[in-house]
């Protein structure tokens, strides 16, 4: 067994430099849990359109969706402290822009877009570089496991509260001023982060790695790595619409949050669940296995037309969640060399996204024209078949694997 199976999440939070730069990390992205619904009032309430505010919010989203893996390819080409410090200087910058654009008058709607694209352009990856951050802190693979695993479920939790902390800000102070509030937090964050221990270890220009060919997409494995993530993506996005969809049948908006929440617990505490377990399972099986399981429990639970088993389906198969993407992001560490680690763990977090993204557009018009059983029903089975595809995945041997 491995001497570090049973280690506690406490000790990796002793572990020399994991708070100095587990802190700002967490800040900074507790600055992106707030962004969405922020930047959807603020350009709402200044236009009086929420169709403007939804294009602005939706295109804002897949500018940085889109532009993800190449803001990581520059922090692992050029150094965290450079890159990272740029980007967060760039997105507080852009957001208070948008906070004074909110403040003219008859601004032209154009002036929104702009802006929002440029502010998912410049997203720092905090995510992705505090990954790298705890695969040097890590001591041992199980560690670096529990140590993942610890980071995944901080995010759920803080994607979980960050909506009510923004309608909370919104609601104490103003729009405006809930915009400049993200803008310090982000580059409080980023910053501190960019300055922290461990961080001259990725301040080297790393370029050696690609011109070899190392890029994550050309690695055996890596994209069926992907079309799995993708997998799980579809699942979270017609979860998300249905949700929206079961509180407006019920005409109880705040519904919505709540039916999201407990997706939210479900997938915490599979994460902090599946960090304790001491797995003899090969990285890629558990992936394959976890992106099934998510998919047929909600769409064995969730397919039904009542709410309460929405409620149960969806709490349940947020415990495949976290576990899928502390998973991926394990992979995507044991598929490619360092140099484009940061990279390879961007492509993970664009998978799913993009799958999320796909999902919620689609199922949007399905629950439209048939049902939101229809929605769940074709979503999962899509899930299914991307778990499928991904088999050849199996046939590489990961690297690294606590057994």
């Amino acid at each position: 067994m491995n001497p570090g199976a049973h280690v506690g999440y406490l000790a990796v939070l002793r572990m020399p430099g994991a708070l100095r730069n587990f802190i700002p990390a967490l800040i900074g992205r507790g600055a992106f849990s707030m962004i969405t619904l922020v930047l959807l009032f603020s350009v709402q309430y200044a236009t009086g359109s929420f169709a403007i505010a939804g294009i602005a919010s939706g295109t804002g989203g897949l500018a940085s969706v889109f532009t993800t893996p190449l803001r990581a390819r520059l922090v692992d080409r050029y150094g965290q402290k450079r890159v990272l410090s740029l980007l967060g200087l760039l997105f507080g910058a852009f957001l208070c822009v948008m906070a004074l654009l909110t403040r003219i008058p008859d601004c032209p709607h154009w002036a929104f877009l702009g802006c929002a694209i440029a502010v998912g352009i410049f997203v720092p990856p905090l995510g992705a570089a505090m990954r790298m951050r705890w695969s040097t802190i890590a001591s041992t693979p199980a560690m670096k496991e529990r140590a993942y695993s610890l980071d995944a479920v901080a995010e759920e939790l803080l994607f979980t509260v960050g909506p009510l902390l923004a309608v909370t800000a919104i609601h104490l102070t103003s729009t405006t001023l809930a915009l400049l509030i993200i803008a310090g937090l982000c580059v409080v964050g980023t910053l501190g982060l960019a300055m922290g221990e461990h961080g001259h270890q990725f301040n080297t220009p790393i370029i050696t790695a690609v011109a070899r060919g190392q890029q994550p997409l050309r690695q055996p494995g890596f994209l069926p790595l992907l079309v799995a993530l993708l997998g799980t993506g579809v699942v979270l996005g017609v979860i998300e619409i249905s949700a929206a969809a079961h509180a407006d049948q019920q005409h109880a908006t705040a519904l919505a949050g709540l039916l999201l929440a407990l997706f939210g617990v479900g997938s915490v505490t599979g994460g902090l669940a599946y960090g304790r377990a001491h797995w003899r399972w090969p990285l890629t099986h558990r992936l394959l296995v976890l992106v099934c399981g998510m998919a047929v429990v909600c769409g064995l639970l969730a397919a039904y037309e009542q709410v309460v088993f929405f409620a149960v389906g969806i709490t349940l198969a947020g415990l495949f969640l976290a576990p899928s993407l502390i998973t991926g992001y394990l992979l995507a560490d044991t598929l490619t060399e360092p140099g484009v680690r940061t990279e390879a763990s961007s492509w993970v977090s664009t998978a799913v996204n993009l799958g999320a993204s796909l999902a919620t557009g689609l199922a949007g018009l399905i629950i439209d024209a048939c049902s939101i059983s229809v929605a769940i029903g074709i979503a999962c089975a899509v899930a299914c078949v991307c778990a499928l595809l991904a088999v050849p995945l199996a046939r590489v041997t990961p690297a690294f694997n606590d057994a």
